[in-house]
């Protein structure tokens, strides 16, 4: 198996550089014709700055504004960062040892960066904070929702504790605040087709085979509200949101169920209340049995800001 080559350079603000393979032929004179016409996003201005400033690096160290196009070659740099609103609640390490670190992530946090949340996401903040430049996730959690996310310590363990998630190996368990309807029988298992196409913000449900479920029981209910404990059997797309939705009981501060509503970046109120309560699966390494539960708390539920970590 061909090793990936080690990047030149460094991690910057906890992230790591881009790394970029040229094509294998190309017309391209030049590395800068190849970035303008690959990256159009990026303007041609700020190409020319990067190249100048020795931004952009080959495996034999910076390229100049005339290097010249290497088909298959390798370059490195790092992206602009966006503007990002500061998320303004904690991070909580539940656990680590030598092989796996388990967070209860807040509300509003990204796990991975994506589009316009980088600096602002759980791994970077943990990869500056805990200085772990190689900590990786074994899987993901929606930016909304808050709760259990586990990352791996050491890369050549990442795919096994991976795998855990994408054969369904993990037990996962989750809470929601929702409406409650005497007249829905509980607990119940939802199936449906769900499909999320891209550039539509919500995800539907639409004729065919069922490719989700979702086992939902009321745990107990007052003043119109129910808190719900929801086992999900696979992972589509805004999944438990989508069930919930479709009998009737979107989940409380659902800002795309049943209606798109728009939030400004730095509107961290009212959150969505779902929580990632409970992992629970086989250490692929040590054969142990884990079990990790979240600490949070939903604050519609329990007049609490649903943003620390109350022990209970």
């Amino acid at each position: 198996m061909r090793r990936k080559l080690k990047s030149p350079l460094p991690q910057r603000h906890g992230l790591d550089p881009v790394r970029l393979r040229l094509p294998a032929e190309g017309h391209w004179a030049t590395v800068r014709d190849h970035l303008v016409d690959r990256i159009p996003k990026l303007a041609p201005e700020r190409i020319d700055a990067m190249l100048r400033e020795g931004r952009i690096v080959g495996v034999s160290g910076p390229l100049g504004p005339d290097a010249p196009f290497t088909p298959g070659g390798f370059i490195w740099f790092h992206r602009d960062l966006p503007d990002e609103a500061p998320v303004p609640f904690g991070l909580d390490v539940l656990h680590r040892d030598d092989d796996l670190l388990v967070v209860d992530k807040p509300h509003f946090l990204a796990t991975t960066p994506r589009g316009g949340h980088v600096v602002e996401t759980a791994l970077v903040r943990l990869r500056r904070d805990l200085d772990l430049p190689r900590l990786s996730p074994a899987h993901r959690l929606d930016r909304l929702t808050a709760g259990l996310v586990m990352f791996v310590l050491k890369p050549e363990l990442r795919g096994a504790y991976q795998t855990l998630f994408h054969d369904r190996l993990v037990h996962k368990e989750y809470e929601a605040v929702a409406p409650f309807d005497p007249g829905l029988a509980m607990p119940r298992t939802v199936h449906s087709r769900i499909v999320k196409h891209r550039g539509v913000l919500a995800a539907r449900e639409e004729p065919g085979e069922p490719n989700s479920e979702t086992r939902i029981e009321l745990i107990e209910h007052r003043d119109g509200l129910g808190r719900y404990r929801l086992l999900p059997r696979t992972g589509r797309t805004h999944q438990l949101r989508v069930h919930l939705n479709s009998l009737g009981i979107p989940i409380v501060g659902d800002d795309l169920y049943p209606t798109v509503r728009d939030r400004a970046a730095d509107d961290f109120t009212t959150p969505l209340q779902l929580l990632a309560k409970a992992l629970e699966f086989t250490d692929p390494i040590s054969g142990r049995r884990r079990r990790f539960e979240s600490r949070r708390i939903l604050a519609a539920w329990s007049g609490a800001d649903g943003h620390s970590a109350p022990a209970g």
